[in-house]
């Protein structure tokens, strides 16, 4: 199976991008930092609060208990209660699912905690990387035996920037008609007005002059004399957008007055709640 594809229960494929073993390292770093703190501040307070008729045996298993209790508790706490989110993974846009892409509970996140202070604490992240880069998904060793992996869940920006319509084109398109504009091309022009920036001067006009031409053969009246062949495209996709969103909308009004219509009951039978 892909490792950014999931299927569900109900046998539905689901894209879902694993996170990569750097943002997961990072995460867990920033995660180490906070607890290594709340350990030492807690530790501080645990000293002054503990009384001094404690003997050397049930010193050390308050110190131990307190241990587990920072390092073990709260990251098994945390992950339950967020279904899968720590300071860390926050931080980096992560989030811990199952395998087949649903929140974790208390049974996986413990599974976690308690297998993280192998490859976690006590191999310093070592084990926990070795892992990662040899199993599918990135998984460390907790993750392999609780059956979870680290879900991407910010995606990047797009790419598309909101089209808009150019001022000096506005009373043109009061009246245009792009109706009978393909969808293919549609799509390519659209593509092509997001990665224009990027692209070499000499390249963007080219290919702004190439789907200016496609595109006037489906746009009508023809635009004013002069127009940048980039405004021309732009021009076209909005008014085409525009359109076809007011008439989606005016289907939806249209359906949904047609399903008043049918549920009614005939003239004569009361309604009853």
């Amino acid at each position: 199976m892909d490792d950014d594809v999931t299927t569900i229960g109900e046998g539905v494929v689901l894209e879902t991008a694993a996170a990569s073993v750097g943002l997961r390292a990072a995460g867990a770093m920033l995660d180490a930092v906070v607890l290594v703190a709340v350990y030492i501040g807690s530790f501080i307070g645990l000293t002054f609060l503990t009384p001094d008729s404690l003997d050397l045996a049930a010193m050390s298993a308050l110190v131990l208990v307190h241990l587990v209790a920072v390092f073990v508790g709260i990251p098994v706490a945390l992950e339950t209660a967020t279904r899968g989110r720590s300071v860390g993974k926050y931080a980096t846009g992560v989030r811990i699912v199952r395998d087949d892409g649903g929140p974790i509970g208390f049974r996986q996140a413990l599974v976690r905690g308690l297998v993280g202070v192998l490859d976690l604490w006590l191999t310093a992240g070592g084990l926990a990387l070795i892992t990662a880069f040899v199993a599918r998904r990135g998984k460390r060793l907790g993750d392999i035996l609780a059956g979870t992996y680290a879900l991407k869940e910010r995606a990047a920006k797009s790419p598309h920037r909101p089209l808009e319509m150019p001022p000096e084109l506005a009373g043109w398109a009061s009246t245009a008609d792009v109706r009978r504009l393909p969808d293919g091309l549609a799509l390519a022009a659209r593509q092509f007005l997001s990665r224009a920036p990027q692209l070499n001067p000499v390249s963007r006009q080219t290919w702004g002059v190439e789907f200016a031409d496609q595109l006037a053969p489906y746009v009508s009246p023809a635009a004013p004399a002069g127009t940048h062949p980039e405004h021309l495209i732009e021009a076209a996709l909005t008014l085409r957008r525009d359109r076809e969103h007011a008439r989606a909308v005016e289907r939806e009004r249209a359906d949904a007055a047609v399903s008043a219509q049918v549920q009614r009951l005939p003239h004569g039978i009361p309604e009853v709640s």
